[in-house]
């Protein structure tokens, strides 16, 4: 991919719509704009001020195409780093194809996915992990995922790895330095202080690490299954809680025979609800796979709402709890919650009882709840026990959380040398072994900021970006 030609494309979404916006970047990007742009007040696009706005119209030869107005961003001031123009003319799509045909024929060339965030960091306007943060931001659709795009766009996972590397980077000088006197037997790099910062390394690292679990649930939305035998309501909850009829409800048990899901987003946090076939035993050989199905979306689940009917439990205690056993046997760690549906058939001393039995099964990640998907009584309650399940305290701290997959493998790999350093400092050996070592956690925490990086790794991460960003 050449960076030094001009690049052109379409900076909004395809379609028709009230405008457009055609972006224009390179170092040609002021002349070929000047060239086909037409002012209304007779001045010369080339030679206007940088962050300036003009009114006219793009024409060829004679031909006018449109009236537009003409943003210009000069370098180094804008987002590429480059010369870069933007026409926001009617959103035809005629009207799009005819002006970035126009503008290819005086020497542009299409952009490709995500050249212009990829320009942007060539050029020094944002390192590696913001620029992905950018694709972050443009697929947010929930506050949360919303609030870590923005911190990680405005550097905060950046400078905290930058920092890391830094202090590194000094103490491996230092290190690199002693080899160069080896003879002499000087230690210029104090092994107590080496040691106080491998240790605080290897703590952030952790942490960072850790934060990849509450960070990627966050990012892509919470999956929620919700399970129990046929009919006890578990459609009904799924329809009550989007508010529409998303399920097929029935009294003939095994009506959903595959998962139904959907997306909902509670107190700004994404939630993928999962409705599942029925548990129970069966000879339909179609419902059975359904029912399969059933407990591998439990097992990808990050929360399980196990659906009882309430009167169900009342008649036969003993027998639904040992089911309700089997499952928090099968899944001890994954937050669960009882729920007792069609709670608007019992009266006030059942409902008493009944709560009672849920309690009693209750521990760090089980919680039980009453309620009517029917009536939607609990359905609110039902939504603030879902968010009090998810780790928000992070997110509302503005803690660095990490969310990108491929950050996450440097991270892992990082403390792993970080590790092996640890070790070499235990063992007290030499400063070329550990240098070896150290070398290569740098070099993983560079791969993070884009300090280290080649063009298949460049190539992989802007290929995922939209064209015109």
């Amino acid at each position: 991919m050449q960076h030094q030609d001009t690049i052109v494309a379409l900076a909004t979404p395809s379609g028709a719509g009230a405008i457009a916006v055609i972006r224009l970047s390179g170092a040609e990007a002021l002349a070929i704009a000047s060239s086909v742009f037409q002012s209304v007040s007779g001045k010369v696009l080339q030679h206007q001020k940088t962050h300036t706005i003009h009114l006219g119209h793009i024409k060829e030869d004679d031909r006018v195409i449109d009236e537009v107005l003409a943003s210009v961003f000069k370098n180094p001031n804008s987002y590429t780093g480059e010369d870069v123009v933007e026409f926001s003319c009617h959103g035809s799509p005629y009207i799009q194809q005819e002006i970035i045909q126009l503008v290819l024929r005086k020497g542009a060339r299409m952009a490709q996915a995500g050249e212009f965030t990829l320009r942007a960091f060539l050029n020094g306007k944002m390192d590696l992990s913001q620029a992905e943060a950018v694709a972050d931001l443009i697929a947010s659709d929930s506050e949360a995922s919303h609030q870590l795009a923005i911190q990680q766009m405005r550097g905060g996972f950046s400078s905290e790895i930058q920092k890391l590397r830094e202090e590194l980077l000094n103490f491996a000088s230092l290190i690199e330095l002693e080899l160069d006197f080896a003879e002499e037997d000087v230690e210029f790099a104090n092994r107590e202080e080496f040691q106080q910062l491998i240790s605080k390394i290897r703590n952030v690292l952790k942490r960072l690490i850790d934060s990849f679990a509450t960070g990627n649930v966050l990012k892509n939305g919470i999956p929620v299954a919700i399970v129990g035998e046929p009919n006890v309501g578990k459609s009904t909850l799924l329809n009550a809680l989007l508010n529409e009829e998303r399920a097929i409800v029935s009294d003939i048990a095994g009506t959903t025979r595959d998962t139904i899901e959907d997306e909902l987003t509670i107190g700004g946090i994404g939630f993928r609800f999962i409705d599942t076939a029925g548990i129970r035993e069966t000879a339909d050989v179609i419902e059975g796979l359904g029912i399969q199905k059933t407990f591998q979306k439990m097992e990808q689940a990050q929360v399980v709402i196990f659906m009882l009917a309430g009167q169900k439990i009342l008649a036969q205690t003993k027998a639904i709890f040992q089911e309700v056993e089997k499952v928090k046997n099968k899944f001890p760690q994954k937050a669960l919650l009882l729920m007792a549906n069609k709670a608007d058939l019992l009266s006030e001393a059942e409902k008493s009882d009944l709560q009672q039995h849920l309690s009693a099964h209750e521990n760090e990640v089980t919680r039980s709840l009453l309620l009517s998907a029917k009536s939607g009584e609990g359905v609110e309650e039902l939504k603030t026990t879902l968010l009090n399940f998810v780790n928000t305290g992070a997110l509302r701290n503005n803690e660095t959380i990490v969310t990108n997959t491929r950050h996450y493998d440097a991270l892992l790999k990082a403390l792993e040398e970080i590790q092996k350093v640890q070790e070499g400092i235990d063992l007290q050996l030499s400063g070329d072994l550990l240098a070896i070592d150290i070398r290569q956690a740098l070099y993983h925490l560079g791969e993070i900021t884009g300090q280290i990086s080649n063009d298949e790794l460049l190539g992989n991460i802007f290929a995922n970006f939209c064209i015109g960003k």
